[in-house]
């Protein structure tokens, strides 16, 4: 997951792709619309994943990342003729297409293999991608020096070789719910909170400092540390299980009494056939088209067709289009911005990284306090989103009426609020929809985001942003036809443009209000309880 968020350092290569290539601010906003198409629309990944094993997935998605990206890079370093627009389109759709397969094929497995913890487990699992963006930044520094070019080439080939080494140990399982689950899932939070102010602490040193090769070199080694340090967590684990096995079954009853003295009520140790490959009794087998108005209750395993035509789902819908559709248009156009802003290409770099990094900690906060919250008060999993898209609407109009510093502090909470949404989407569409068609029905949930994304990106955003540099250009008496680049300097550029992103998120705030509503006795009762029922089956 952690080589999955290749499609968040857009905003730190698309300036070459935009001189380059000669595209104007719309032309590139296009092609960041693709981009979001790509890595949102992950429909074609979740029906694969219903019908072949992970490891097929995660190959796909492998060859998709390198050759998308591979290509582009080609384009950029004029290795082959200039492509057309809409083949440079088709590139990067490809290519951030390929994100899909990693978060099928690990997500969506960790979240069936851990069913009462699916909260944390999304948290962590798309906080790691929230990390990727400085995860590889500090990678290309150290191999390829300050060259966005290269960038590329390292998203292409990296992800995609990590797919291929990792492939077998992503699996689903049979469902062992032990009385630590929660607490080692803590012990994989703290190793990447070190991960995540370690590269917090080189960005902002990075900035001040001029870094050697060998210094680039020895950040991204201990980078490369970090990321592997839960796996020590897992080893341990491991050898736990390992141990207990060897000895007979009555040792392993003393052991687990023992080790559960505190636990009033302690989960049985022996493995559990995984749920989903029960049918239920009642289960429906006639035509799913006749059953689509027949819907069972929340929490229960819908049809695609029934959780994608049900209120609840356009609520998500519409709450996701201006939420999520907001937060990519930011993300994408953040260089853009500090351009126009006028901050140093260095300092442009730094406001990618801080979004990288607090779309990690957005994450893992969503998950984490999540399902603190409603483990311990049964707060709805809706309000928490209500809330963040309050908040991102501040990191918005700090940009659109910018002040000494306000880019950074904009950075910090589009990036916080744009890691938060995702794994609470992800979570609400399982707890309501059920786990059944979950690798399809999570791909069709984000459905919104690239089409939010295209309005407020490509329609909104980069009209106005050329309409503001022609009207610069006209002011010095120039003309397009006079420059390559089409290119806007003031705070002008994204005021209008940024106004609007506020004001269609906080209509999402309200829409998702609306779903609190109507959850909130869903979520009084005991959400995860036939998860246990079925733990105390022997």
């Amino acid at each position: 997951m952690a080589g999955a968020g290749a499609t968040y350092l857009f905003g730190t290569y698309s300036k070459e792709i935009k001189s380059s290539l000669g595209y104007d601010q719309q032309t590139l906003n296009l092609m960041g619309f693709f981009k979001d198409l790509g890595a949102n629309v992950g429909v074609l990944s979740g029906l694969i994943a219903e019908v072949t094993p992970t490891w097929f997935v995660l190959l796909v998605g492998s060859a998709m990342n390198f050759a998308g990206y591979f290509m582009i890079w080609l384009a950029v370093t004029g290795k082959i003729a200039k492509p057309r627009v809409w083949q440079m389109c088709l590139y990067i759709c490809i290519g951030a297409n390929s994100q899909n397969f990693a978060n099928t094929g690990a997500l969506v497995t960790c979240v069936k293999n851990f069913p009462e913890s699916r909260g944390i487990m999304l948290g962590l699992l798309k906080g790691f991608v929230g990390l990727s963006g400085a995860i590889l930044t500090q990678i290309y520094l150290a191999v390829y020096g300050n060259d966005s070019k290269s960038l590329i080439l390292l998203i292409a080939w990296l992800p995609a070789a990590l797919s291929v080494v990792f492939v077998y140990t992503i699996r689903t399982t049979k469902v062992v719910r032990q009385p630590n689950e929660v607490k080692v899932f803590y012990q994989f939070l703290y190793a990447s909170i070190v991960l995540a102010l370690f590269l917090m602490t080189m960005t902002i040193v990075q900035k001040f400092v001029v870094f050697s090769k060998e210094a680039y070199a020895g950040s991204a080694t201990a980078v490369c540390i970090l990321l592997f340090l839960p796996l020590v967590v897992a080893f341990k684990e491991e050898l736990v299980f390992w141990n207990l096995n060897k000895q007979p079954p009555n040792e392993v009853i003393v052991v687990k009494k023992v080790s559960d003295i505190d636990d009033p009520k302690p989960e049985p140790l022996q493995p559990l056939p995984h749920e989903s490959t029960k049918e239920p009794e009642t289960a429906i087998t006639s035509n799913c088209f006749l059953t689509i108005c027949d819907k069972p209750p929340r929490g229960e395993d819908y049809t695609i067709l029934q959780a994608l035509l049900s209120i609840d789902m356009l609520i998500l819908f519409i709450a996701t289009l201006g939420g999520l559709g907001s937060s990519l248009t930011a993300v994408d156009n953040l260089g853009q911005i500090g351009e126009s802003l006028g901050y140093p290409t260095k300092t442009i770099k730094s406001f990618v990284s801080l979004v990288s990094i607090w779309n990690y900690f957005g994450r893992v906060f969503s998950g984490f306090v999540s399902e603190t919250l409603l483990a311990k008060y049964k707060t709805p999993r809706p309000l928490l989103m209500t809330l963040v898209l309050l908040l991102a609407c501040v990191g918005y109009l700090m940009i659109a009426f910018p002040f000494k510093g306000s880019v950074y502090v904009a950075s910090v909470i589009i990036g916080f609020t744009f890691g938060a949404q995702l794994p609470l989407l992800f979570a609400i569409i399982s707890e309501l929809f059920g786990l059944k068609y979950y690798s399809t029905l999570f791909n069709c949930g984000q459905l919104a985001s690239p089409l939010g994304s295209y309005i407020l990106n490509v329609k909104v955003t980069g009209l106005l942003y050329d309409h503001e540099a022609l009207k610069d250009l006209a002011r010095r008496g120039l003309n397009r036809s006079s420059v390559k680049e089409l290119t806007c300097i003031g705070v002008h550029c994204y005021r209008i443009s940024f106004v609007i992103l506020a004001t269609v998120t906080f209509c999402g705030a309200l829409v998702s209000l609306i779903l609190v509503i109507r959850t909130r006795e869903f979520y009084k009762s005991d959400i995860y309880k036939k998860f246990r029922e079925n733990a105390e089956k022997p």
